[in-house]
């Protein structure tokens, strides 16, 4: 702010310089003797006079401009941009000023013409080319405000057009600061001289209709059914572009692929272009939901085969590590004691954990002499919180079994059996 302050200081003594000189030509011109005129039948002082009329009336102008700028809460700087255009054209003139104070306007003119049109013509090529574009565009509507429209030589440049100007296009560009079709508010000023060369892409050019085809992939094994994926997919498609199908009457269908790890269904649909990114999400969303709720069908995952394999692997390493440890599966009603010292607050809580990922760490209990019964050493929490779940069996490790011949006893299998836990859980 301090700034522009500064530079419309300095526009307006500028000003008042340029009036005194020019004050002081017209006055002092009067009383010069007239053999000091020139061809013009002015003399130099009247001459200077006028170049310093115009450049005060510049001046004068561009003050105007900043104030107006400054009452309409228009940033300065684009006043001074016009200042700038106005100090070009008030040179030129005052040039013109002095050459017909001289006498030679006629001759001034004959060497612009010569020099200063041909180097116009070769500066105004592209501004007479965006110009004739903006008549041809108002014409032909090639592409309208509102539009969506890509340049795929600008680096597949895509935005939603804003203004058709005689010289620029103005864009919000599409997508570029982040990994989405969507609007982001950066605007991007197109030449409309490059249109002449340019292959633009409309998506909605059919304002109407202003509808695209896009997919949605789901990867599933080669053993998953594939009946149950389709209509998980199709569902979706209807569920959230019923009002498209309703309007074109193209319903959702679906293409299929192969590769290393399993088929690629392809669920094609109509979605209108400017909610492309929307429709997708919600798609997906819906889809995944009930993938993970199918039992029949799963993700293929490269290098992992799926989720489903890669979770049951682990799960039965853990179980081969549990049996290789010498943990059983124990009959609750045989383990003795525990119960007086636990909180049935924590217990509450345990069971719902041990409910959503299984018993992680197994209890120790020691024999309680030949009668087949234990008394538990360690984990009197969990086994509480088993009793809660209603479970019948838990896993457990015998203290004096040792892992390489373990002891037999009665109502104790000599083998794990099935273990449902998780290798890794810190919170037990």
């Amino acid at each position: 702010m301090f700034s522009m302050v500064k530079e419309t200081k300095r526009t307006i003594s500028f000003m008042l310089i340029y009036l005194s000189v020019a004050a002081s030509g017209f006055i002092g011109g009067r009383y010069l003797p007239q053999e000091y005129a020139l061809g013009s039948g002015k003399n130099i002082l009247q001459v200077i006079g006028m170049a310093m009329l115009v450049l005060a009336c510049c001046a004068m102008l561009s003050v105007f401009t900043q104030l107006h700028f400054a009452r309409r809460n228009r940033p300065a700087v684009e006043g001074l941009m016009l200042a700038r255009i106005y100090w070009l054209i008030a040179w030129f003139v005052a040039i013109c000023a002095v050459a017909y104070g001289f006498g030679v306007l006629g001759t001034f003119g004959t060497a612009f013409s010569m020099f200063g049109g041909m180097l116009l013509g070769w500066s105004l090529q592209a501004p007479v080319s965006g110009f004739a574009a903006w008549i041809l565009v108002s014409i032909k509507r090639p592409f309208r405000p509102g539009d969506r429209v890509q340049f795929p030589t600008l680096a597949s440049l895509t935005g939603d057009v804003m203004e058709i100007g005689p010289m620029y296009t103005v864009l919000n560009q599409v997508g570029g600061a982040i990994a989405s079709e969507e609007a982001v508010g950066r605007h991007v000023l197109v030449p409309n001289a490059m249109l002449f060369g340019q292959v633009i892409i409309n998506y909605t050019a059919r304002r109407e209709a202003s509808f695209m085809l896009d997919e949605v992939l789901l990867r599933i094994t080669y053993d998953s059914d594939w009946a149950e994926a389709e209509n998980i997919l199709l569902a979706a498609a209807h569920e959230v572009t019923e009002d498209i199908i309703t309007i074109t009457g193209d319903k959702p269908y679906i293409r299929a692929d192969s590769y290393d790890y399993g088929i690629i269904l392809r669920l094609r649909y109509k979605t209108r272009v400017k909610d492309r990114a929307e429709t997708s999400y919600k798609i997906t969303k819906r889809v995944i939901e009930n993938v993970q709720r199918a039992q029949t069908i799963d993700l293929a995952i490269p290098f992992v085969y799926s989720y489903r394999s890669g979770h049951d692997k682990r799960v039965e390493d853990a179980r081969r590590g549990a049996s290789d440890a010498g943990e059983h599966e124990i009959e609750i009603a045989r383990i003795k004691g525990g119960s007086t010292c636990v909180d049935p607050e924590d217990v509450d809580q345990l069971s719902i954990s041990i409910a959503s990922e299984g018993l992680l760490q197994p209890i120790v209990v020691k024999p309680r002499g030949d009668t087949g019964d234990f008394d538990i050493l360690a984990g009197e929490l969990r086994l509480e919180a088993c009793k809660r779940l209603g479970w019948k069996t838990v896993r457990a490790i015998i203290h004096g079994s040792g892992t390489i011949k373990p002891m037999k006893i009665p109502g104790v299998p000599d083998s794990a059996g099935p273990v449902q836990m998780e290798p890794f859980d810190k919170n037990l």
